[in-house]
């Protein structure tokens, strides 16, 4: 790993971090996303989720546009496994109550046992995927 990605990834878990701290103190929100953009349409707290998402997308504009280069890039090997995988992160987070960004940034930044419990499972099922389909680093 390259000294200055380090460096921007220590910048963007702090931005993250400070993000979600001031949507929990402006707003009394958590900042986790499956719940924004599960409510995002529906009356009442649409435009601060709404604003919330824009952000997201236009972080990634941005970067592209500073860069050149995509933030993420995915090689999706099919989109049957794809789909699957989509279904199976859907369910764990209504099984979990929440996302890794809820419970992982959040969750565990208000000292939630629950969070705890979760990120451990998160975590463990994805080192666990990483191994078994040879997709770690």
């Amino acid at each position: 790993m390259q000294w200055m990605d380090i460096v921007r990834s220590l910048a963007g878990g702090v931005l993250i971090g400070l993000a979600s701290a001031l949507l929990l103190w402006a707003n009394g929100r958590i900042a986790g996303i499956t719940g924004i953009a599960r409510h995002a349409l529906e009356p009442g707290e649409r435009s601060w989720r709404l604003l919330f998402l824009l952000g997201l997308i236009a972080g990634a504009v941005l970067v592209y546009l500073l860069t050149g280069h995509a933030p993420v890039v995915a090689q999706v090997r099919s989109p049957l496994l794809l789909i699957g995988a989509g279904l199976l992160v859907g369910l764990g987070t209504v099984c979990a109550n929440g996302c890794t960004s809820g419970h992982g940034v959040c969750g565990l930044g208000r000292l939630s046992v629950r969070s705890l419990v979760a990120v451990c499972v998160f975590l463990s099922v994805a080192v666990l995927t990483a191994t078994l389909t040879g997709g770690g680093a």
